[in-house]
């Protein structure tokens, strides 16, 4: 699950490694294609090892600095948050972004603001 990802994402990025590996859901693959198209990953590709399907990720950094510094994670599996589209403000006044989980797909909080939709406000990334 996501939860799990991020701190294995932060912590690969602080050693500076350039590939992470991780086990294959949608949900994650989806996530990781939007952080992807976000600029804080270089390639997120599905991958057999053995007999079991891996997402294969490629670190991004800007000039030896890394792209992603930090997260906030707002819905855990102990408590979901949920936010209208109206509710949608900007992470670290635009640095930043937010991902949700809606009844389209998983989208960020721009998205889901240009489309009019709410869902599972998941996390903030910057």
């Amino acid at each position: 699950m996501y939860y799990k990802i991020l701190p294995e994402l932060k912590n690969a990025v602080r050693a500076r490694k350039e590939r992470a590996t991780f086990p294959y859901s949608n949900m994650d693959f989806a996530i990781l294609k939007k952080l992807m198209e976000g600029g804080y990953l270089k390639s997120v590709e599905k991958e057999m090892m053995g007999r079991r399907s891996v997402i294969s990720v490629k670190l991004a950094y800007k000039d030896k600095v890394p792209a992603m510094n930090d997260f906030k994670l707002t819905s855990k599996p102990s408590r979901h948050v949920y936010a209208d589209y109206r509710g949608l403000n900007l992470v670290r006044q635009g640095h930043g972004l937010s991902m949700l989980s809606t009844s389209k797909g998983i989208m960020t909080g721009r998205e889901a603001r240009k489309n009019k939709i709410g869902g599972e406000y998941l996390f903030e990334i910057w």
